[in-house]
């Protein structure tokens, strides 16, 4: 399955008014799901794993997210395991910031020298010279300042190791204080449509999308949605669900349209260890919300 030809704002720029701007499918594959319980050790089914990756390229998705602490390293591997020597137009996107304990834990990594050994280790487990797009998870600052984190995100930027640095798990006023220091290419936070705002988990908080979606269309900046079925679907509500049976949809895959149709610099990323759940993600892009519908949805 292709992305349907006709549908209207299928692709986004990253990076717009930077000197080589990256222009991705408006449906990426968040690769998280693909390790093993906790977000930890292997997959359970690594052909498959390796297969879901091949099929999401194979069907037009160019924009793959993951990060070095999946599994720990395991999402980079089965990326370059299953797509390296990668196509000319695919864009992977990795997250520094966070590391975790061997209980599972996840805690801050984000000093500049934790943040370049982060980058280095991501350069050697993906094989690239260059990584295209990277996000800052904020975890909490501790001891680190924002300036002195991006700062050394920028720092590796100029030195060619980063081509765009982005923010996860960001505030408005840290966004705001993010823009003042540089150029943000991106955000990704926690955003469904019914998980819209900050929302509390056991490692932390995790600021909601549409606290900065208006912010990120200001200064033309992909937001990245993630978590979006697995905390969005159980809350969702009736009215989700009614306009999934007139589309003859699944309620996960109404959830990817509203994201789409809610602001043309919103980029999903659904996430799932199943194969089968990827086709069927990814034939969301099909569907066309009218006005009425949104307006329903709220």
């Amino acid at each position: 399955m292709r992305f349907a030809s006709d549908y209207s704002c299928m692709t986004i720029t990253i990076a717009q008014h930077a000197a080589q701007p990256l222009t991705v499918s408006r449906l990426g594959y968040g690769t998280m799901r693909l390790t093993g319980p906790e977000i930890w050790g292997e997959p359970a089914d690594r052909p498959q794993a390796l297969e879901i990756l091949k099929t999401a390229v194979a069907s037009g998705v160019n924009f793959i997210d993951t990060a070095d602490y999946y599994g720990e390293d395991v999402t980079n591997r089965l990326i370059a395991e299953a797509l390296y020597p990668y196509p000319t137009d695919l864009i992977i996107c990795t997250k520094v910031g966070a590391t975790r304990r061997p209980d599972k834990s996840w805690v801050p990594f984000n000093t500049p020298e934790n943040l370049r050994a982060s980058i280095d280790n991501n350069l050697r487990t993906l094989r690239q010279g260059q990584v295209q797009l990277v996000h800052l998870r904020l975890m909490g600052h501790g001891p680190v300042p924002l300036d002195e984190q991006l700062g050394a995100m920028f720092e590796m930027q100029r030195e060619g190791k980063i081509q765009h640095v982005g923010l996860s798990n960001v505030t408005r006023a840290e966004l705001e204080e993010g823009l003042q220091l540089g150029p943000i290419a991106t955000v990704e936070n926690m955003y469904s449509y019914a998980q819209r705002t900050t929302m509390e988990l056991p490692h932390g908080a995790n600021p909601g999308g549409e606290e900065v979606l208006d912010l990120c269309e200001q200064h033309g900046i992909p937001l990245i949605p993630f978590f979006s079925l697995v905390h969005g679907l159980p809350n969702a509500g009736d009215k989700l669900a009614e306009i999934a049976r007139k589309h003859n949809a699944t309620e996960a895959q109404l959830n990817i349209a509203w994201l789409l149709h809610k602001s043309p610099w919103i980029l999903p990323i659904p996430g799932t260890s199943s194969l089968a759940h990827l086709r069927e993600n990814l034939k969301a892009a099909d569907i066309k919300l009218s006005a009425a519908d949104m307006a329903y949805l709220g």
